[in-house]
């Protein structure tokens, strides 16, 4: 998912979205540390995906909070 795509999604979808990547992530990191994943860049690809969602999150609670001018 690219930055514009979660930018077009509504706050609950996002929430719902990084709530489903966070398991799927712990998830695929213990799979990791068991058995040795094919492509081991996907688990600092999807906590950087994380991450991204969380940004989003995070702007648009300070843009609620933001008095406008």
């Amino acid at each position: 998912m690219k930055k514009e795509e979660i930018k077009e999604l509504s706050t609950k979808e996002l929430t719902d979205r990084l709530e489903v990547a966070e398991k799927a992530y712990l998830q695929q990191k213990i799979n990791h540390s068991i058995t040795p994943l094919d492509n081991p860049s996907k688990i600092t690809a999807d906590r950087r995906m994380i991450a991204r969602m969380k940004t989003e999150l995070r702007e648009r609670e300070l843009n609620i909070n933001t008095p406008k001018k």
